[in-house]
């Protein structure tokens, strides 16, 4: 999923580059390099795409999230959806500083003329998902502090979006087991 939105922010800014006379065939949105333990290492001239928290979901329920509605019409008892929420960091690291502002710019621009992702107008969105809103995320500065902080890295331009709803099911779920008869044994205990 993250891959699809750093395709899709990517093309936009390769579109915005090209209206200005830039043609760069390098990558302009990147997901971060996962081989490195202890740092984050933001690419120069790029904007990077880092996860940054995952959280469950609770104001969306179903009234009964055991109960699902099969393929053929049928209700079953399964395991309830799991519905996250990704909290994605976006960062702006370029060798000019102003530059890098008008990147971070277009990545604001793109997700606001586009804060939902379903399959009208995102066919290779996966299967498992019906849409994606995008959100902007206001953070205290003492959060943009703690973020920075636990990255182990100086600040660098950057925003922070939610992205809503990631719904992860199993379709090959065990149903829980279906209680046939309730058989009640009594023991007499002798005073």
């Amino acid at each position: 999923m993250l891959v699809l939105l750093r395709d899709r922010l990517d093309a936009y800014l390769h579109a915005a580059a090209a209206a200005v006379g830039d043609d760069s065939p390098e990558d302009r949105a990147q997901l971060i390099d996962g081989d490195k333990a202890d740092t984050v290492d933001f690419r120069l001239n790029a904007i990077s795409i880092l996860l940054i928290n995952l959280e469950p979901e609770t104001s969306v329920r179903a009234p009964d999230p055991w109960l699902r509605v099969g393929p053929d019409g049928r209700q079953q008892r399964v395991m309830p959806d799991l519905r996250l929420n990704l909290h994605v960091l976006f960062v702006a690291r370029f060798k000019g500083y102003a530059l890098g502002l008008n990147q971070l710019a277009l990545v604001m621009r793109f997700f606001q003329g586009q804060p939902v992702f379903d399959r009208e107008n995102t066919p290779a969105l996966p299967a498992a998902i019906d849409k994606l809103v995008i959100e902007l995320v206001n953070q205290p500065q003492h959060e943009q502090n703690n973020i920075w902080s636990a990255l182990r890295v100086h600040y660098q331009p950057s925003v922070l979006y939610r992205v809503r709803m990631v719904v992860l099911s199993d379709p090959a779920a065990l149903t829980p087991p279906r209680i046939e008869q309730t058989v009640v044994h009594a023991h007499r205990r002798d005073a």
